[in-house]
């Protein structure tokens, strides 16, 4: 296990591009919004606090989905379209160890990426730190769970990486819509409101640490939810070919 994780870190240090791409689009994002100066001005709308304060937790949902939609499967997809599963199939390795392996490596990444966003977003911008770090951790933890089972499913059952990426992107295009990404949720209905509260990664919790209140119970639930059926879905329905 410990050598699988090695070697598919090296993999995703090597592949510079898309590496940096991922740890680092949410912190460009933060700083092209906030070039914006009504942005940073404080509104109503958001309960006097600035667009950019009440954004940040979407920039932990782009972070969290895109490198678990977007490049997870893929990464699985192109191994077994390059016959690399197919060799790996011959030996008594477990499909679940290579799963959890590229869980491993992406979610360290994730985490990387978060936690930079937090940095960028305190020291140009003076974004509160999070009110309730446990809270954010396990939000982050559970809704990243969440999200990068429904990428391993993805992995798991496309026969290729063009394939992969069609899939993962009408998931990732629902979830960045119900996580806020696209629109600022006040502005949501309230039924997409409250379904975004239950789909990974689950904003309203992350919302929730952040500002400064623990998360709903409820919802981290049902995260920690989705990344089991999802994680076992991915693990049974695996195919080498």
């Amino acid at each position: 296990m410990l050598k699988i994780i090695e070697v598919e870190a090296r993999l995703f240090v090597r592949d510079r591009l898309n590496s940096l791409f991922s740890l680092l689009f949410p912190c460009l994002l933060l700083l092209v919004l906030g070039a914006v100066p009504a942005l940073r001005t404080p509104a109503p709308e958001f309960g006097g606090l600035r667009f950019i304060d009440s954004y940040v937790s979407s920039l932990v949902v782009v972070t969290l989905v895109f490198i678990g939609l977007q490049r997870l499967p893929a990464v699985v997809a192109t191994y077994r379209e390059k016959g690399v599963l197919r060799r790996l199939s011959t030996t008594p390795m477990h499909p679940a160890r290579l799963l959890l392996g590229q869980l491993v490596v992406n979610f360290a990444a994730a985490i990387l990426s978060v936690l930079l966003t937090i940095v960028v977003a305190y020291v140009v911008f003076g974004v509160d730190l999070p009110h309730h770090p446990l809270g954010l951790a396990a939000a982050v933890v559970l809704g990243g769970a969440g999200t990068f089972a429904l990428g391993l499913v993805i992995a798991a059952l496309a026969p290729n990486a063009r394939a992969a990426g069609g899939w993962a992107t009408v998931v990732f295009m629902l979830l960045m819509f119900f996580g806020g990404v696209y629109l600022p949720r006040f502005m949501l209905p309230s039924v997409v409101q409250a379904i975004g509260s239950y789909t990974p990664p689950g904003v309203e919790a992350l919302q929730q640490a952040w500002l400064g209140t623990a998360p709903d119970w409820r919802h981290l639930a049902i995260m920690g939810l989705v990344s089991l059926v999802a994680g076992t879905v991915a693990a049974r329905t695996f195919r080498w070919e």
